[in-house]
């Protein structure tokens, strides 16, 4: 199965965020959309950074005005990204490895989706209960 699959069913609709933006600013937006993550873009099309409420987290634990602090000065700079057309057994060894929840997909620089770890269970047991599904046909028959 391959990382479009996962959009296919999911959408390739993505929530950004400037990166001029504050942490209060961010907040809303995470609570607004009932999110975990947003994609940091300038342009709402190319990918700057990813921010997580884990690095709210962080940062809150003791900086005195957190929430007037830019989304630039905690977003992840360095992002790992995938293409429609990477596995999502490599995505799913992506994120162990690199310990990271989010991941953009990308075409041409330009975001055309984020999967999430949750996306990537949800795809997998799917697959799952299609093989036992035909398991099952096979044995009956």
């Amino acid at each position: 199965m391959k990382i479009n699959d996962v959009l296919r069913g999911k959408g390739n609709q993505v929530v950004t965020i400037s990166p001029e933006a504050t942490v209060t600013e961010l907040l809303a937006l995470l609570a607004e959309k009932n999110i975990g993550a947003v994609v940091v873009s300038a342009d709402g099309s190319t990918v700057s950074g990813i921010v997580s409420e884990r690095d709210i987290v962080r940062l809150w634990n003791g900086t005195p005005d957190a929430g007037d602090v830019r989304v630039s000065a905690i977003m992840t700079s360095e992002v790992r990204t995938a293409t429609p057309d990477d596995l999502i057994d490599n995505l799913m060894r992506l994120m162990t490895e690199h310990r990271i929840r989010h991941v953009p997909v990308v075409v041409d620089g330009n975001l055309a989706g984020l999967v999430s770890i949750g996306d990537v269970v949800k795809s997998r047991i799917g697959e799952l209960e299609f093989e036992k599904e035909q398991l099952s046909n096979y044995i009956s028959s």
